[in-house]
């Protein structure tokens, strides 16, 4: 019982020790700082992934899961709603910088860039990897209408 009595007594006249406070660099959730964004761009929709530099993705986004259905996917605002999102999401677990490479024809190309800059990614590099055919297949029919 003196132990604890003892214990008391010390808190209570004021006998504690001053806590050592250190500030550390913010850690990456992801494990790395550096992505690169695929946009992907169809007349229908707007994708966007991040991945790591070794192509694996850790973060999603398309017009249809912010929460637009059909003709409405295709706008550029959606495309840019898609890729606010990706890029919160990314920016909180510590990603800074990204690559982009935008691939297809889309009307989401552009204003899914902008998205990205302004929620705080640096865009390093932009590079259009859209694929061109060297007269390979006979393209579909243009629709009617």
């Amino acid at each position: 019982m003196a132990a604890t009595d003892n214990k008391t007594a010390q808190v209570a006249s004021g006998a504690k020790k001053a806590k050592k406070t250190t500030i550390r660099k913010k850690k990456s959730k992801f494990g790395f700082t550096k992505g690169i964004a695929h946009i992907h761009t169809s007349f229908n929709n707007t994708i966007i992934s991040i991945s790591d530099e070794a192509g694996h993705v850790v973060a999603w986004a398309s017009a249809g899961t912010v929460g637009y259905t059909g003709a409405r996917r295709s706008t550029p605002y959606a495309a840019q709603l898609a890729a606010q999102s990706v890029a919160k999401t990314c920016i909180d677990r510590g990603l800074k910088a990204v690559d982009v490479e935008v691939k297809g024809p889309g009307p989401g190309r552009e204003s899914a860039m902008r998205a990205l800059a302004s929620a705080g990614l640096t865009i390093t590099s932009i590079a259009d990897v859209t694929p061109v055919p060297h007269n390979g297949c006979r393209p579909p029919k243009k629709p009617r209408g």
